[in-house]
Parts: C-alpha cells; structure tokens; sequence
C-alpha cells in the first residue's frame, strides 16, 4: 500500500483544512500517480477538494466516525478494520493513502511505499506528518532532484519500509 503526502521542512502538512502550498508540479504528480487507482481519505481532506466531490477517475474511500455521512461517487466506511477488509479487494501497489493527519497516522503501518514531495520551507501549521527520516524502517530509495517553483525549492522523494 503507498501513500502520498507533501510537507515543509518540519514534516506539516496542512493550516485549517488546507494544503500550505499548491505546487503545479507536485499537483500533477499526484494527478498522474493516483489516477485510476483507489485513494482513501478521512472525511475533512474530501471537505477540502473543490466542492467536496471526490476525486475524478479514481475510487474513493471516506473514513469518518459520522455513521450519518454520506457523499455522492464515494464508499463512505467508519472503522480502519472495515477500510481494510475493502481493500483487500485491491491490488496493494494500486492504493493510496491521501490524508490528512489521523488518516496517514492509522494507515501508516500498513504501507510499505510513500511518495513525499518535501518543501524546503517552514510553515505555520496545525496538522503534520510523522517523520520518515526519524522512523526506524523507512529508508529513502529515489529522489528527484531539486526542483524549484518561483523562490521555492522542493524535492519527491519515494521511502520504502526496509
């Protein structure tokens, strides 16, 4: 199972509901990454996409504690056990784990790929990412390089649990 994330300097991840930065580049790489494969999510990261509406050409999973939630276009699911028993129905390398905190936190152990786009640069932020560099297991095996969007540098990375 993969995820994929984006964070500053400090591991952050996100400032009230929203991304800290949109990089065009980093977008379409998630774009072309996820595409046809399935995403799952906690019910604010689906608040947070434009109208709410789950993501185009990809299937959807919601996990939320609301046993009242519903939304159109996506498999809404109350348990991690319960997202998990779904996904069995899915080849692991086609999954992704999409956030936000409490998401990437519960999935993370049992994800053994994560693509993180990291953001030389310190935000001011209320959710965050755990450490992969401080995290005995996880190892970086591909980088891209520096890259740079007006004064910003950033770099994808791909760790894999050793």
């Amino acid at each position: 199972m993969n995820l994929i994330v984006a964070v500053d300097k400090n591991w952050a991840i996100g400032l009230k509901n929203k991304l800290l930065v949109s990089i065009p580049e980093d977008m379409k790489f998630f774009r072309t990454e996820t595409a046809g494969k399935v995403v799952v999510m906690g019910r604010k990261t689906l608040e947070s996409f434009p109208g709410g509406m789950p993501l185009k050409n990809r299937t959807n999973i919601v996990l939320t504690g609301n046993p009242d939630y519903a939304v159109k276009g996506a498999l809404v699911l109350h348990t991690v056990e319960e997202v998990l028993k779904e996904l069995e129905k899915y080849p692991s390398e086609e999954i992704y784990i999409i956030g936000g905190e409490s998401i990437y936190r519960q999935f993370l152990p049992y994800c053994d790929t994560a693509h993180v786009t990291k953001i030389d640069y310190a935000y001011e932020a209320d959710t965050y990412f755990p450490n992969l560099d401080e995290l005995a297991g996880w190892k970086v095996t591909g980088a891209s390089g520096e890259k740079t969007y007006y004064d910003l540098e950033f770099e994808f990375f791909k760790y894999e649990k050793a």
